[in-house]
């Protein structure tokens, strides 16, 4: 069977973007700073659906400066360049959620796991926010899926398609899960034949209507090695 190939998520997933707004609170105190986070990482999903469906393509960093300055025009503010270029490298440093290190070690310890990150950041964006964490353990990680090689977004086909390809598993895509914590991109993956595990650490429960729900749900990552070994059991 070879191995099962793990994807995770990176944005809202392993890394916590609400952690910028400690960064946006040195310029607008904290409560604004959260408001701005919040309508920064709405944009941020928005416009990469739409790029999607017009066909068109901006790289991942764009569309992170474009949609922080559509959030602080929506809160009739705005920044100087050297703030907002300081904002986007605070992207290099997100901070994990509390469950990210602990589950990865669990996986680490299984040879019949593949770990990697798949991401619509780009290459450059990824690794710097991977290796730039302070607190993220990356040594479990076989490598970077970018979608800016094939510059299709998730939950576009083609960027599941584009990650079965570079890990070898083509005609093999019930073999290949993905974890994240947002749920368009859980349906992306389950629609192409994807195994994943919905990370609902706000315990709110499965609500999207639109395709197919998740294979497990999970309320903590370190219940994702749990589900994958119980998974390829049954396979087997």
């Amino acid at each position: 069977m070879g191995k099962i190939v793990v994807a995770f998520d990176l944005y809202g997933t392993l890394l916590s973007t609400e952690s910028i707004a400690k960064e946006l609170s040195s310029h607008f105190g904290q409560e604004k700073a959260t408001s701005i986070a919040t309508v920064w990482r709405k944009y941020q999903l928005e416009y990469t659906w739409r790029l999607n469906s017009m066909n068109k393509y901006d790289d991942f960093s764009k569309v992170t400066r474009n949609s922080l300055l559509h959030a602080l025009a929506e809160h009739g503010l705005r920044l100087e360049d050297p703030a907002l270029d300081k904002l986007m490298l605070a992207y290099d440093s997100l901070s994990t959620f509390p469950d990210v290190n602990p589950a990865l070690k669990r996986l680490k310890d299984n040879s019949n796991v593949e770990c990697v990150v798949f991401s619509n950041g780009t290459n450059a964006m990824v690794t710097n926010s991977v290796h730039g964490s302070e607190d993220l353990n990356s040594s479990i990680f076989k490598g970077i899926i970018s979608i800016d090689d094939v510059k299709k977004y998730k939950p576009a086909p083609e960027a599941y398609f584009h990650l079965a390809e570079k890990m070898g598993k083509k005609n093999e895509m019930d073999k290949m899960w993905l974890v994240s914590g947002n749920p368009f991109d859980v349906t992306g993956s389950r629609t192409v034949g994807m195994q994943a595990a919905w990370v609902d650490r706000a315990g709110n429960g499965w609500q999207d209507r639109l395709g197919i729900g998740p294979t497990v749900i999970v309320k903590s990552l370190e219940e994702v090695a749990d589900a994958v070994e119980k998974h390829a059991k049954s396979m087997a």
